[in-house]
């Protein structure tokens, strides 16, 4: 489908970005089916739709009687765009010790004693509210709000002080120095809706639900501002859009714009898949009952009521559907078909057939009308239970009503209530369209959440996932949900997450989440290991939806942009690869447990300070959400937080084993980076370790040139930590932890090259790599010519620009005049199929899969200006880049290096035999019976047409 609006403000990519933020599939028509607009799932960018934007201007700098009071090296501070400290954490010991009085009372007396640092009044302390007091273990963590003349501050204008006993740990905050009444306002709230529907592009008929009140918006380096905080959300659910705006209650404009948006008694039984189901579409169904009894699997009530999942809490009568206090799921197939809950079951036997039709019928649309409705009834009550055990499960880990939660009825006298989770099964089946999509949109606190699940069916050039319903696949079902829990935890009440780091790290916590719930439950989703998100519904079961699976993963903060750019999905990855290490080495300190102690723990009858070490790391998780004191984090920000937690659970037990393994990831001591840099500046060295201090050297014919060195394997999007070259700021010598690190280095005229080194504990030592030169680069003195309109990106030694040549995959080529007139050796080439920065979706099936080198040597008399002067040297296998199901993921893409049978050469050419579209057989054919679509991307998708590569090497040894 195509997107209806663009945003006229420009704004930077909203950390709230969803799973997928519109459908994607293809057009009527089964001769050339075009996919609608690709989505984040597939490896799209979202589209501005659902960017955050911050109208505000400016950026306040702190005074410099401010920042020297935070000279000393025991603080680690950093400023937000306000003029006072977003952070303040002291790497060993507290902050402040010593005070007195109950938590409150410990963090106003420490923000009136810092009243200098914060650039506030004495009675601008007094003046805070008290939003929340959430107790962490044996501390507290206390959020406070500001007032400006009697209103709320919103999205700003917040501080968490993590407190224990009399201690002071951390503090996080949003606070303005501008404390001053604002003017009143001179706009009504029905002006104020009309003027954020209007930026949003949704129309009155459109509104599904809104909300709208007058609040106070900090200012960087002004006064705060009357505004109204308007939250709106469209009915449409094929491609949702819901809002917080702040709109100016003097002149109308909008001042910020936050995306809600992201982008998987009686004794009632329920009947479903826990996890996933198998691959053979068997009913493995478990039995699920409100009482213990023979033949029930698992007991299940609400932790808040106690009462079972399909209880009114208002009546407390059953509604004997899929309808409860926390979740209510229905059905909703659109193209004006009603939204209804699942066939009403008097006897409250939640037992719906399931015949697998979707996937036996491979996508037949025509199962919608037939008897069994592609287990629609099934798919309703088994989104229904998995968001209940969500509910169940993340209560006793501290989302509950203190902290927001989603319930129709708050039984404690905390949050607004009126918010149960709406779950839309098998949403858009009925169009042809709407496919392979899951997201999740998150109101604040007292507004109704909703999340969509869909379909799944291969589309040309586009995905090609198995045609199974999402709705069964809990890992995706469990990330959706967790999209609520991090949203509503971060930043109090009303406010979510806003920046592309503290996106990124929005789809890392839902996939951590999903995965950690699986797991102590002892439930096992499709995929080689349970860390797999998306196995069931994409059919990759090495990586399902993401490029890594988190317990496998190379990717480390200085990769930050790796995958064509700076995105959410790709770059949570990072922040998933770190976390998985922390909960690894929580493991080895704490052990797994029995499943007995695990079932105990998640129940919430075991302490977190008794549970094995992937329940502590889960609880450290959330607690770490509850000291953010704004949306707009960084994930450096979380890692202080997570720290900070550990101090306030399990009295600092654990610093070393986070700052450890934060370090190895590059989230070392060093590092730095605000909430939305794409370039963050990455440390790999630990305050716990006998770090070691090591000098790059580059040897072999790159001595004395420039050369840049990377942790990890990418070349386009990451940042390097060190460099030979003595006009850059970047040194020769860098502070790394012990361990095994992956390198790259790179340099011009000596293309790429991979190695792997220890670096043993405190010594000092020397990282140096031989690098030959790279013949084909233009920095050597080589020239190309040949198809595509600029084939000089081949010899540019750099994988980030890339080359194109259309007219179909099969023959485009390229010719490199290597350097002087003498024959070289030729004996290996490197080739990258990276296709290039910014790549949409569709280039990825573009990029070269099969190849072959042929030389000529004009030296020996051959004529290198006609074809009959060359020879084939190399024909690569017909998988050189091998893929997997789904799509194309660059994992897979990145620089490879071949053998070629030694030859001499002034002329090496590059020929594409084929590209992932025309030569992957994953994507070949009809692998569907829906007529309205196709799927053989050979003759269904414009990727045919084109031949991609990013880079082409050549070297004598």
């Amino acid at each position: 489908m195509r997107l209806r609006r663009r945003s006229a403000v420009a704004g930077i990519l909203a950390a709230t970005t969803l799973i997928a933020s519109a459908p994607i599939g293809a057009s009527a028509s089964p001769a050339g089916p075009a996919p609608a607009a690709a989505t984040p799932l597939t490896g799209e960018r979202p589209a501005d739709d659902y960017a955050f934007v911050d109208n505000r201007g400016g950026r306040a700098a702190p005074s410099s009687a401010q920042r020297s009071l935070v000279r000393d090296d025991h603080l680690v501070t950093r400023w937000n765009k306000l003029g006072t400290p977003a952070s303040v954490t002291p790497v060993r010991g507290p902050l402040a010790s010593g005070l007195k009085g109950d938590a409150q009372a410990v963090a106003r007396a420490y923000l009136k004693s810092s009243v200098r640092l914060f650039a506030l009044r004495s009675a601008a302390v007094d003046d805070l509210e008290t939003v929340a007091q959430t107790k962490v273990g044996a501390g507290t963590v206390v959020l406070m709000r500001q007032r400006y003349g009697g209103l709320p501050a919103a999205h700003d204008g917040l501080v968490a002080v993590a407190v224990k006993g009399g201690d002071v740990l951390r503090v996080t905050s949003t606070l303005s120095p501008r404390t001053a009444k604002p003017a009143a306002a001179r706009l009504q709230a029905a002006d104020a809706l009309e003027a954020a529907l209007t930026d949003a592009g949704i129309s009155r008929g459109e509104l599904a639900d809104s909300r709208v009140r007058l609040v106070a918006v900090p200012m960087p380096g002004a006064e705060p501002r009357a505004a109204y905080q308007v939250v709106v959300l469209s009915k449409d659910a094929d491609h949702p859009l819901g809002y917080t705006t702040y709109v100016d209650a003097i002149d109308g404009k909008v001042l910020l714009r936050e995306n809600l948006v992201n982008f998987a008694e009686d004794d009632p039984h329920w009947k479903v898949f826990p996890a996933t189901p198998p691959p053979n579409g068997a009913d493995t169904r478990q039995t699920w009952c409100a009482t213990t009894a023979t033949g029930c699997s698992r007991q299940v009530l609400d932790p808040a009521t106690g009462k079972p999942w399909d209880v009114d809490a208002t009546t407390g009568t059953p509604t004997f559907t899929t309808t409860g206090n926390s979740a209510e799921s229905v059905r909703l197939w659109g193209n004006g078909t009603p939204a209804v809950p699942a066939t009403t079951k008097p006897d409250r036997e939640y037992v719906y057939p399931f015949t697998n039709q979707w996937n036996a019928g491979k996508c037949n649309p025509e199962s919608l009308t037939s008897p069994e409705q592609a287990d629609v009834d099934a798919a309703t009550a088994n989104l229904f239970a998995m968001h209940n055990r969500m509910h169940d499960w993340s209560y006793k880990l501290g989302f509950t009503e203190a902290t927001w939660n989603l319930q129709k009825v708050n039984t404690l006298p905390y949050g607004k209530g009126g918010d149960a989770e709406r779950g839309n099964a098998q949403q858009g089946a009925a169009t042809a369209t709407i496919r392979n999509n899951a997201n999740q949109n998150t109101p604040p606190d007292g507004m109704q959440p909703v999340t969509n699940m869909y379909m799944w069916q291969p589309f040309a050039g586009a995905a090609y996932p198995p045609c199974v319903d999402g709705d069964f696949d809990m890992t995706v079902i469990g990330h959706e949900y967790s999209h609520a829990i991090s949203n509503r935890m971060i930043a109090g009440p009303d406010s979510g997450i806003s920046s592309t780091q503290g996106g990124a790290m929005g789809e890392s916590w839902s996939d951590l989440i999903a995965m950690e719930y699986l797991f102590e439950s002892g439930y096992t989703p499709r995929g080689n290991t349970p860390y797999v998100t998306g196995g069931y519904v994409t059919g990759d079961l090495a990586t399902g939806i993401r490029n890594y699976d988190m317990s496998n993963s190379p990717l480390n903060y200085s990769d930050y942009g790796y995958d064509r750019g700076s995105a959410v999905h790709s770059d949570g990855e990072i922040w998933s690869a770190t976390n998985f290490d922390v909960r690894r080495a929580f493991i080895a300190r704490y052990g797994s447990g029995t499943r007995a102690q695990q079932e105990s723990c998640a129940a919430g009858t075991t302490p977190a300070t008794e549970c094995p070490g992937n329940r502590r790391w889960a609880q450290l998780v959330f607690d770490s959400f509850l000291l953010a004191a704004t949306g707009s984090i960084s994930m450096l920000d979380m890692r202080d937080n997570m720290i900070t937690a550990d101090a306030l659970r399990f009295d600092g037990a654990n610093a070393d084993l986070l700052w450890n393994a934060f370090a190895a990831r590059g989230m070392g001591a060093g590092a730095s980076s605000g909430p939305s840099d794409a370039d963050p500046v990455a440390s790999f060295a630990s305050p716990y370790a006998q770090n070691a201090e090591v000098t790059f050297k580059a040897l072999g014919e790159a001595a004395g040139k420039p050369v840049r060195l990377y942790v990890g394997d990418y070349d386009y999007g990451a940042a390097p930590i060190a460099d030979t070259d003595p006009a850059t700021a970047l040194p020769e010598t860098v502070t790394l932890a012990p361990g095994t690190y992956r390198f790259l280095a790179i340099g011009a005229g000596f293309g790429h090259k991979r190695f792997t080194q220890t670096v043993y504990p405190g010594v000092t030592g020397q990282i140096g790599v031989v690098m030959p030169t790279n013949l084909a680069s233009a920095a050597a003195g080589a020239t190309i010519t040949g198809d595509g309109t600029d084939p000089g990106r081949l010899t540019d030694d750099a994988e980030g620009t890339a080359w194109t040549a259309t007219g179909g995959a099969a023959g485009r080529q390229v010719t490199v005049d290597l350097p002087a007139d003498t024959a070289k050796l030729v004996s290996r080439v490197q080739l990258s199929a990276f296709p290039g920065a910014g790549a949409s979706t569709s280039t990825m099936y573009s990029t070269v899969r099969q190849f072959e080198i042929l030389t000529c040597n004009a030296a020996a008399g051959a004529d290198c200006a006609s074809d009959t002067g060359y020879r084939v040297a190399y024909t690569s296998p017909a998988n050189a880049f091998d893929t997997g199901p789904f799509r194309p993921k660059v994992p897979n893409l990145v620089l490879k290096s071949f053998t070629v049978r030694p030859t001499l050469a002034t002329h090496v050419r590059l020929r594409i035999l084929s590209n992932q579209c025309t030569g992957n057989p994953l994507y070949a054919g009809e692998q569907e019976n829906d007529p309205r679509s196709s799927t053989d991307c050979a003759t269904s998708s414009p990727a045919a047409t084109s031949a991609v590569a990013a880079e082409f090497q050549v070297f004598s040894s």
